[in-house]
């Protein structure tokens, strides 16, 4: 049971990046999956979720910006308009289906990949 992301690294404001997380040792296809962000001090924020219904939802600070998709077994999410606050560490995760969903808190996702770093200046 693996979560990889990649897609990290430093951009300057206005730019863009797309992170992919990639998912293996089990079948993920119907599972929730979420991105995560987290900077020094202070708690793991939520960004996006595609639940197992195929719903999506947004923070009010990436909406219009952000825009997360899957393709079977990888997950992306796609920033544009980057700023400064969006600089932090990005984490992909996974909740099972019927019991995460586009409303669960981050105790509902039970498999998180390792993480990367994203820079905004």
């Amino acid at each position: 049971v693996q979560l990889v992301e990649s897609g990290g690294g430093s951009v300057q404001t206005g730019g863009s990046l797309r992170l992919s997380c990639a998912a293996s040792g089990r079948n993920y296809v119907k599972w929730s999956m979420g991105w995560f962000r987290q900077v020094p001090g202070k708690e793991r924020e939520g960004l996006a979720t595609l639940d197992w219904r195929g719903i999506t939802a947004y923070a009010d600070s990436v909406k219009g910006r952000f825009t997360i998709s899957r393709d079977r077994l990888t997950m992306y999410l796609q920033m544009n308009s980057l700023k400064p606050e969006d600089t932090g560490m990005y984490y992909c995760a996974a909740g099972e289906p019927l019991i995460c969903d586009v409303e669960s808190s981050l105790s509902a996702y039970i498999y998180w990949g390792q993480g990367t770093q994203v820079t905004v200046s």
